[in-house]
């Protein structure tokens, strides 16, 4: 008999394990509490003008590639893809530094910058094309169950680099500030300070300069409905509207969840939720990670974000964007070490229409600009305003365009919503990150200790942070399930 999997929530990585299981014969229903399926990858349309209100930046394509290539498919089946050129530009208070879409463009920049840089430059990137072949292809596609899947031939010559951090690594063989801080972006998405992320994860400057930077035409939406058509022609049931209550628990079993106050029974729990926001669906006694330990985490920022319709088209910008005009140190103390709001922030903005005029009417461009904040951090209208105010000044002045009166409308969202929207601990918007002490077994679990058929899968557990690593906790925790549960 089929067993019957219930899947709460419908994010990259839940998603991701309801195609791996029904692929293989399991009867899987997936319910999310939004009115959409993709969790945080979700779309604002309004006046003309398309928003991805979650993940902007597609990078890794081979992972995407991989996932879709498991099922018979391709990329290319479901969505168009193009690779930006420029990757991005990157704004500093008297420079702007522009990533090309090729190692050799981006080394002739940086021998613009900092004369002889592209030598340790291609030295750094071929060393981070091995970490990450051997991070992709090894490391990634461990469940996380013990200390020794991170020992393999390859991490063993190489244990110094889980040691070691990007920051030294970065500063040993650059001296120009601009550079450091544009080899030191990348790790961000990883969700700590380069100062605290093992420099074996320089793989992420490797998925930056060497494999580029994408989009898929229409939006990182375009993923999510090519994941739920490749789902339901599998056969998974998606259920949206259909918040859960509650998962049954009883003799260390989970038996049924409540979902909108009425009772379903399954014979396998798998929650691709916030990992914390699951673990309060269980009583007390079945919950693994007491709240001191999510207390004592270190978690990725959460985001003040701002959907912005502007009424001509914008100049001197790209469709990604970032402003480092101020102090990344410091910013990153406001985040991690000191949590406030940043005195002056670095940002982020995003016009997708400059490369697809499908997300923005005629004539206007579809802006969204990014604060990475603490998580847990006060959250106020007021505040929200003000930081408006601060990085809109700022664009007008690194852009040298006026657009405050151009904006036809601004929304805005923050820690308070990603609380409401996605249960998020504390707000955070990219999950826990990946310092030396959250790395791969030492991540909260893919399998519950103490419920036998409850699992986990997202970005709080293996392998972390961003949707690459989403797509691939959905496949870990499927081949998990199929290891215990035979069908």
């Amino acid at each position: 008999m089929k067993n019957n999997i219930a899947i709460i929530g419908s994010g990259f990585s839940a998603l991701s394990a309801s195609c791996y299981l029904a692929k293989a014969g399991y009867n899987v229903s997936v319910f999310e509490k939004n009115a959409t399926a993709g969790g945080r990858c979700r779309q604002l349309k309004k006046e003309g003008f398309t928003f991805d209100i979650g993940p902007s930046w597609y990078w890794m394509p081979d992972i995407f590639e991989k996932f879709f290539n498991d099922f018979n498919t391709s990329t290319s089946d479901y969505y168009e893809l193009d690779k930006l050129s420029p990757a991005y530009k990157i704004f500093f208070k008297d420079e702007i530094i522009t990533i090309g879409d090729t190692l050799d463009k981006i080394c002739t920049e940086f021998e613009r910058i900092e004369p002889g840089s592209s030598k340790p430059l291609r030295k750094f990137i071929n060393k981070a094309a091995t970490n990450y072949d051997i991070a992709i292809n090894k490391v990634v596609l461990k469940p996380g169950i013990s200390p020794f899947e991170l020992v393999t031939p390859e991490t063993a010559i190489r244990v110094d680099q889980f040691f070691k951090t990007i920051s030294g690594d970065v500063r040993r063989n650059f001296k120009n500030p601009k550079l450091i801080s544009t080899l030191e972006f990348p790790v961000l998405f990883l969700g700590a300070k380069p100062s605290k992320t093992p420099s074996f994860y320089s793989f992420m400057n490797y998925a930056d300069f060497g494999l580029g930077t994408w989009h898929p035409k229409g939006g990182m939406y375009e993923v999510i409905k090519a994941m739920t058509i490749l789902a339901k022609s599998l056969g998974v049931a998606i259920h949206t509207n259909s918040p859960v209550d509650k998962i049954d628990v009883e003799n260390k079993l989970a038996t049924s969840i409540v979902v909108s106050g009425k009772k379903h029974n399954f014979d396998i729990v798998l929650s691709g939720a916030d990992y914390h926001h699951s673990e309060t669906l269980l009583d007390q006694p079945y919950r693994q990670y007491s709240e001191a330990y999510w207390e004592k985490k270190t978690f990725a920022p959460s985001s003040l974000l701002f959907y912005v319709g502007f009424d001509k088209k914008l100049n001197n910008v790209e469709h990604h964007n970032l402003f480092f005009d101020t102090n990344f140190e410091t910013h990153a103390e406001e985040i991690y070490d000191n949590p406030k709001w940043p005195e002056d922030p670095l940002f982020y903005a995003n016009f997708p229409s400059v490369t697809d005029a499908s997300m923005a009417p005629k004539d206007c461009e579809t802006g969204f600009f990014l604060i990475p904040i603490a998580p847990g951090i006060e959250d106020t209208e007021e505040i929200r305003a003000q930081y408006f105010d601060i990085i809109m000044s700022r664009f007008e002045r690194l852009t040298q365009q006026k657009v405050k009166n151009n904006i036809i409308f601004n929304e805005s969202f923050c820690v308070k919503d990603f609380i409401k929207e996605y249960n998020s601990y504390k707000g955070n918007a990219y999950g826990m990150a990946n310092t030396l002490s959250q790395t791969a077994f030492l991540r909260p679990k893919l399998k519950s200790k103490k419920v036998n058929n409850l699992y986990f899968t997202g970005q709080l557990t293996v392998p972390g942070p961003g949707v690459p690593p989403s797509l691939i906790s959905g496949k870990l925790v499927a081949e998990l399930i199929k290891k215990h549960h035979n069908n």
